[in-house]
């Protein structure tokens, strides 16, 4: 059994008896116990009452987190001509196609969000096997099939967060670092709940949205007062 550190000791005991909290309650608890020696990422678990395995059930979505994520995004991007000089220009860090499919095949995946212009995808298409499980396979849906590269660039680099439901029904992502402000975390919180709700697919019956919770990365996670986490209108 691996040995508890006296820094999670006190963590756990400041969290014991500790649940649906509201927002702002929570985020204090999760940043006072955020004592690691790098900038913990705050992230965030809903629990929704949806089976992905229906097509009518899957949830999945993108939001721009109104501050950031405080995270370094590396992206690629397949696209020819202009339009590779476009994303070179935006700021992409891998931009190729054959190539770059040739990179991916043998293992080489030093991105955090993949992009493509439409007349890519019958070449990305052959990575969907390396790509699909690791959530990085570039989907029209989400913004990541396009022509317009810049903004896609632009956008994954600038605080945008794509979600997914997996198997068991849950939605997970990070929201910003333990480092930013209790305010700053708590309007990025609402947006991404927020987001989720907006996401609600159409076979979705009883209740949707059935447990939020967020922790730091090295912390333990409480529960979110539900009611606490609507985005103020």
């Amino acid at each position: 059994m691996a040995k508890i550190s006296k820094k999670q000791t006190a963590a756990r005991a400041a969290f014991e008896g500790k649940s649906n909290l509201s927002v702002e309650d929570a985020v204090k608890l999760v940043k006072s116990n955020a004592t690691a020696k790098f900038d913990e990422t705050v992230e965030i678990a809903l629990n929704l009452g949806v089976d992905p395995r229906h097509a009518d059930q899957m949830v999945r979505g993108v939001v721009t987190l109104p501050n950031g994520t405080g995270k370094f995004v590396r992206v690629a991007v397949f696209a020819r001509g202009p339009k590779a000089d476009e994303a070179k220009a935006a700021g992409a860090e891998i931009v190729g196609a054959e190539d770059l499919m040739e990179t991916i095949q043998s293992g080489k995946i030093e991105f955090d969000r993949c992009i493509a212009t439409p007349d890519m995808m019958p070449l990305v298409g052959r990575l969907g096997k390396i790509l699909g499980p690791r959530n990085l396979m570039p989907n029209p849906k989400v913004g990541t099939v396009t022509m317009d590269v810049k903004a896609a660039v632009e956008a994954a680099k600038g605080g945008e967060v794509q979600f997914k439901a997996e198997k068991a029904g849950v939605v997970h992502a990070g929201v910003g670092k333990a480092s930013f402000d209790e305010a700053k975390l708590a309007e990025n919180i609402r947006a991404f709940v927020d987001a989720v709700n907006r996401a609600k697919p159409s076979g979705a019956k009883g209740t949707y949205l059935k447990k939020v919770s967020i922790s730091s990365t090295m912390g333990p996670g409480v529960s979110l007062d539900l009611a606490s986490t609507a985005a103020a209108q």
